[in-house]
């Protein structure tokens, strides 16, 4: 599993660090910053930030 984010896309609005804090999170310029791989622990969370994401700018690839 991969996270994918289309930054043309992203607002870094902070809703995928909202949902899934372990794996997201915006830094102090704005930037959106994937700090953890996609475990199988992580999937729920991670599968709720792409789908809270209001400008779909995250998916999830499958190896």
């Amino acid at each position: 599993m991969e996270i994918v984010v289309d930054f043309d896309l992203c607002e870094a609005n902070g809703m995928c660090e909202a949902v899934a804090p372990d794996v997201f999170e915006i830094d102090d310029d704005d930037n959106l910053l994937v700090k953890a791989d996609p475990t199988p622990e992580l999937r729920d969370s991670i599968e709720q930030a792409v789908q809270s994401c209001p400008k779909a700018a995250l998916s999830l690839e499958e190896d």
